[in-house]
């Protein structure tokens, strides 16, 4: 047995095209997953313009200077802003990964983690629009917008023939102080990649959510005998002799980066959601649109 070959750029631009092609019915089961999703009201209360005193904060670089709080400021050493409570519109910014390990599934049972992550993602749009919200897509706009274009431009977005990129595995753009940020993908670099990219996102008050969306055989390695394993992002072809015994010791250093990756997220005030491909896509969205809708952030 084997796991699915290496891509060269040939086989990616195909790969980025047989997605392109599945898109539309994507779309559709996303949207039938966001109309069993119950709504309801938001219940969030965040920073934004509106007239109830929300908190005051430390003033960052980039805030305008009206919005000092002088009063407070004269108290100590420290510029203060004054924040107040919004209850109407607020933006939440979108990331996928299109790696090409994103296109691994052990089976035709289950779908491609990335076409998972595309209903998700899509599903979420929606449910932001109706809610309100206004919703940007990193590396794609320049500011988050309101209506219900978000979901044709999460499909441009997704179904770029360029081949998929194995060198960015965040996002390169800066995410909005004090927005929300919903990324997804299977996040398999080290922990310690994602600390130090969160990290100043995270000093100017984003915080967001980590969808790692996973295939069932990443999680529990079923496999057994002489098999040859290899890579789908340049690392190379192995042999292995038993499968039985290595997936012991991969089950376990699997758990070790799993809980390394939640509590990274965690301490950094980000909520981690696992999923794999096997489950409802529907269990997803919900963990998802609850996590959103939490006051502070943790990890679960």
């Amino acid at each position: 047995m084997r796991s699915e070959p290496q891509r060269d750029p040939l086989g990616q631009r195909a790969e980025a095209a047989g997605l392109a092609a599945r898109l539309p019915a994507l779309q559709l089961e996303a949207r039938r997953i966001a109309a069993g999703v119950v709504q309801g009201v938001h219940g969030r209360r965040r920073a934004g313009p509106g007239e109830t005193f929300w908190q005051f904060r430390p003033y960052q670089p980039g805030d305008p200077a009206q919005r000092i709080d002088w009063r407070q400021s004269a108290r100590g050493s420290r510029l203060f802003v004054r924040e107040r409570e919004w209850e109407a519109a607020q933006a939440a910014w979108l990331w996928c990964d299109r790696s090409p390990s994103m296109t691994f599934r052990s089976s035709h049972a289950v779908p491609r983690k990335l076409e998972r992550a595309a209903v998700l993602m899509i599903a979420l749009g929606d449910l932001l629009v109706d809610g309100g919200e206004r919703v940007g897509l990193l590396g794609h706009d320049e500011r988050a917008v309101v209506g219900k274009t978000v979901a044709n431009r999460i499909l441009r977005a997704l179904g770029s023939s360029e081949p998929l990129s194995r060198d960015a595995p965040l996002p390169g753009d800066r995410i909005p102080a004090h927005a929300r940020a919903v990324l997804f993908g299977d996040f398999l670099h080290p922990p310690e990649l994602l600390r130090d990219w969160l990290r100043p996102h995270v000093a100017h008050g984003v915080r967001g959510v980590l969808v790692q969306v996973v295939d069932p055989a990443e999680e529990t390695f079923p496999y057994e005998g002489r098999m040859v394993v290899e890579g789908m992002e340049g690392d190379g072809r192995r042999l292995v002799e038993n499968a039985a015994e290595l997936g012991r010791r991969y089950r376990t250093v699997w758990q070790a980066h799993r809980q390394s990756l939640a509590e990274a997220a965690g301490r950094l005030g980000w909520i981690h959601i696992l999923h794999r491909t096997d489950q409802p896509a529907t269990v997803a969205l919900v963990a998802l649109w609850q996590a959103l809708a939490l006051p502070t952030a943790g990890s679960t």
